[in-house]
């Protein structure tokens, strides 16, 4: 709707500052001529909005104009108030300044849309930590210092520990931000003009350096993450293997399990199940699920499998048992 769009366009304005039309265009899904049209109906109701034409030109308001906007809709409203658990800006130590911001969102709220959004936020809730995940190990860096280090635009040195290694490694870092993946805190940058992950809670140490980043052109954050997560996700399996799980185990089998399923589970009790492994001992999950998950091929998986059972038996065995 056209209300919308002009809505849009104020608040990216008060947002950026000036900003080319093709890139509202752009933004808004519409042409060009329909952003000129609509800057012409903000004008005319009485926004100091205007437009420069060549290079380096655009469409800005007049500086220091500001507007408060509380034309919600009922839903818009209702969006605001379905929040994730306080986990995640309590990590950036933005916890309170959370609750004051929603308390100011709701009082400049429309009246009738009030109770709605107050429902949402007690009947809506959004926990990103996967089941059984686990507590997060305490970073040796705090999160906010980390994004107060990615604020200050500048090349970043980070003492990183890589998991199986005890010693930390040096690198040097042109950071893009902080993205929160499933409850576990990254941090992306380029090192050498690549992009990097790097877990929080690996940081052993962080330095701000004296030099200004050096970002790629044209990548944001967003682009950053996208390259990197499909790096993650679609990375080939090198083990296909077969398994039965008992239909008793299966749902929470499938839950651990499914991003590395490759086919809806089949048969009776037990179903069988294809897996997708990325090696060999990324098999050894199977294990605590003791004799209700038995694979049946390939052989290296059942051989590993084996070893690393007979390993634990033999240090458990000649132990009592309590009852």
């Amino acid at each position: 709707m056209k209300s919308d769009r002009l809505l849009s366009i104020l608040l990216f304005l008060q947002t950026r500052g000036r900003v080319p039309a093709r890139e509202l265009a752009d933004r808004l899904e519409v042409s060009v001529r329909t952003v000129y049209r609509d800057i012409e109906s903000l004008s005319a109701a009485g926004v100091p909005v205007y437009a420069e034409r060549g290079r380096h030109g655009g469409i800005a308001l007049l500086p220091g104009y500001r507007t408060d906007v509380t034309g919600l809709t009922a839903d818009e409203a209702r969006a605001l108030f379905v929040l994730a658990t306080g986990s995640t800006h309590a990590d950036l130590g933005l916890d309170g300044a959370l609750g004051s911001a929603l308390r100011k969102v709701m009082a400049a709220l429309p009246a009738p849309h009030r109770p709605a959004a107050e429902a949402t936020s007690r009947r809506i809730l959004v926990d990103p930590v996967r089941w059984l995940g686990g507590p997060a190990p305490a970073p040796a860096v705090d999160t906010g210092e980390l994004q107060a280090a990615v604020f200050t635009d500048r090349r970043l040195r980070l003492r990183y520990r890589h998991g199986g290694q005890e010693r930390p490694r040096t690198y040097t870092v042109d950071p893009y931000g902080l993205v929160s993946k499933a409850g576990v805190w990254y941090l992306v940058a380029d090192r050498r003009a690549r992009p990097r992950l790097f877990r929080a809670d690996r940081v052993a140490a962080v330095t701000v350096t004296g030099d200004a980043v050096r970002r790629r052109a044209g990548v944001e954050l967003a682009d950053a993450w996208e390259v990197l997560r499909r790096e993650v996700e679609e990375r080939p399996a090198d083990v296909r293997a077969t398994v039965t799980v008992r239909r008793s185990r299966l749902d929470m089998f499938l839950r651990i399990l499914g991003p590395a399923v490759a086919a809806p589970p089949s048969g009776g009790d037990p179903a069988t199940v294809e897996l997708l492994l990325p090696e060999v001992r990324g098999a050894r999950i199977l294990l605590s699920f003791g004799p209700d998950v038995e694979v049946l091929s390939p052989e290296e998986v059942r051989a590993d499998l084996a070893q690393v059972a007979a390993a634990t038996a033999e240090l458990y065995g000649g132990r009592a048992v309590v009852p």
